[in-house]
């Protein structure tokens, strides 16, 4: 066509795309953590376009990126060693929605200001984080959903 760019399609299906994302609460910052709105004691919008996924979910809980079991019970994980110095999660689903899920998750601190447990997505105002982790968040917008769909099994 006569006076068209030629990546204007791409460009077009891009900002599209964008705007899709952000109708979701999906866009990522300059550093890739995507933003998020706490409402009353949960955060209602997923982090991701894409669905948490129960099995990966169980792995990140289970395993060093999360590392859930140092502190709490999980006996359906099936693992041999867990923690008891925080809340056993059996039946958490029962007790908290996806959204108050997500947010003990992300940032703990915003129900309990003494929790021990660490922020998993929050990056700012935090205390005693080494240099090299400052501003980057333990596990990503996915792993947070992938172990929200995974704690929603547990009921």
């Amino acid at each position: 066509m006569p006076g068209r760019h030629p990546t204007s399609h791409a460009v077009r299906i891009f900002l599209g795309a964008c705007c899709l994302l952000s109708a979701c609460g999906t866009v990522p910052d300059a550093r890739g953590i995507v933003q998020y709105q706490v409402q009353g004691d949960a955060i209602m919008k997923p982090l991701t376009a894409t669905p948490g996924d129960p099995a990966r979910g169980r792995i990140v809980v289970a395993g060093r990126d999360g590392n859930c079991l140092l502190c709490h019970a999980i006996p359906e994980t099936g693992e041999r060693f867990m923690g008891n110095v925080a809340p056993p999660l059996s039946r958490v689903a029962t007790r908290l929605t996806n959204g108050q899920l997500r947010l003990r998750v992300v940032d703990p601190t915003r129900i309990n200001r003494e929790v021990a447990m660490p922020a998993y997505y929050r990056t700012d105002a935090l205390d005693g984080v080494a240099d090299a982790y400052r501003a980057k968040p333990i596990l990503t917008a996915q792993q947070i959903e992938d172990v929200v769909a995974y704690l929603s099994t547990l009921r």
